[in-house]
């Protein structure tokens, strides 16, 4: 696989860093996390990876989490700013400059913050909703008329965060390959979520963007351009921008209300998506047909066309799609196979590899269990201090 080879360390947080740390994973990459003794985990982005639990607050834990980092190529800090710096594992402790020596020149330093690092917001606590909110983004989403709403936490987190931390990851090591250094990448939530939103951005005001928020052609304004319930409660989507594409959906959908009788006194033509004024009345007119049938009804009727139609499909229903409840890593690359997924969905205990993890770091079982008297590796690990345990 791409990354076979590459070690990650990744300490345990919140969606964007173990979304970064699961993309390498997917790929290859040897990736442990950090946990916390003691500690629970709702963690369900961790398949592929390993677990050690170290107590960093003392000082042979802090140890090890140094010398794990030292023979890594990949660092994944998903705190606030400065809190690594205080343990003394921040990127000029590795990092090789005038002044001194590092550890590990060749880490790549991936940190994950929520708010830029320079700016007002640094020192404050957010969520993805914070985020979007200050990226510019959140103020041109669908909504009702009195404010816009949120796409759960796709945007800040996933995608301004935890996956463009891996393409930064990725590109530090493009850039390593020519160097033979690493290097610190920057990604905060605030920034990413603006630039994976460049196109509405730069578009703000003008184009398909010129109208109010809820008026425009992709923010729930266009009747061609939304989603719609059926009579099962159910949903399609609808999404036939262009005229050819409209023409076959408006097609097929006068078509059922007609055979139905139900068609009543106006009915749309082609002409009418470019007709703005004619917008409410077509939407109305969408929005009655389609309550008029169940869902897989309507599905059948646009299977196999370009009417931009298809059903929304629940969690269970996408996974026997696409033949896995776990969705497959992407892209998919020609020469390369991707990785088994495993069948349930299950977290990864805190801890669950520590021994395997200190082994392979060259700790003797006398240093393993003067870790655990020194309450390294957390209260839970103390029957490893007995001699008669094999280890």
């Amino acid at each position: 696989m791409s990354l076979n080879g590459v070690k990650v360390i990744e300490f345990a947080g919140l969606a964007p860093g173990p979304f970064a740390g699961l993309v390498l994973a997917h790929n290859g990459a040897s990736v442990i996390r950090i946990d916390r003794p003691s500690s629970a985990t709702r963690d369900l982005l961790c398949a592929g990876k390993r677990s050690i639990a170290l107590d960093m607050k003392t000082a042979s834990g802090l140890q090890v989490a140094k010398d794990l980092i030292a023979e890594a190529d990949v660092l994944i800090d998903p705190f606030r700013p400065g809190v690594l710096e205080k343990l003394g594992l921040g990127p000029e402790v590795f990092h090789t400059s005038d002044e001194r020596e590092g550890l590990n020149d060749k880490l790549i330093y991936a940190r994950l913050a929520g708010f830029p690092r320079n700016g007002t917001h640094s020192t404050m606590a957010g969520h993805d909703i914070n985020y979007i909110a200050l990226s510019g983004i959140l103020s041109m989403l669908p909504g009702t008329m009195d404010k816009p709403t949120f796409p759960l936490n796709l945007i800040a987190d996933f995608a301004g965060g935890g996956l463009l931390c891996a393409n930064g990851i990725l590109l530090a090591m493009i850039e390593r390959g020519r160097s033979g250094r690493g290097q610190v990448v920057n990604v905060d939530m605030v920034s990413g979520s603006r630039y994976i939103s460049s196109f509405p951005l730069l578009s703000a005001g003008s184009g398909v963007w010129g109208g109010p928020r809820g008026t425009n052609l992709l923010d729930g304004g266009a009747p061609f351009y939304d989603v719609y319930t059926c009579s099962d409660g159910k949903w399609m989507s609808v999404g036939c921008l262009e005229p050819q594409f409209f023409a076959q959906f408006i097609s097929k959908f006068n078509e059922v209300m007609r055979s139905s009788g139900k068609q009543g006194s106006w009915s749309p033509s082609q002409s009418t998506q470019s007709t703005k004024e004619d917008w409410p009345k077509l939407r109305k007119y969408l929005d009655d047909g389609f309550r008029t049938q169940p869902r897989d009804f309507w599905t059948e009727v646009f299977h196999g066309t370009d009417a931009c139609a298809v059903p929304v499909l629940s969690p269970t229903e996408a996974a026997q799609l696409h033949g896995s409840l776990h969705p497959m890593p992407h892209p998919e690359l020609s020469r390369i196979s991707p990785p088994p997924l495993q069948d349930e969905i299950k977290t990864l205990n805190p801890g669950k590899h520590t021994v395997d993890i200190l082994r392979e770091l060259g700790l003797s079982e006398v240093d393993i269990r003067r870790l655990v008297a020194e309450g390294a590796l957390g209260k839970e690990a103390r029957e490893l201090e007995r001699p008669k345990l094999k280890l």
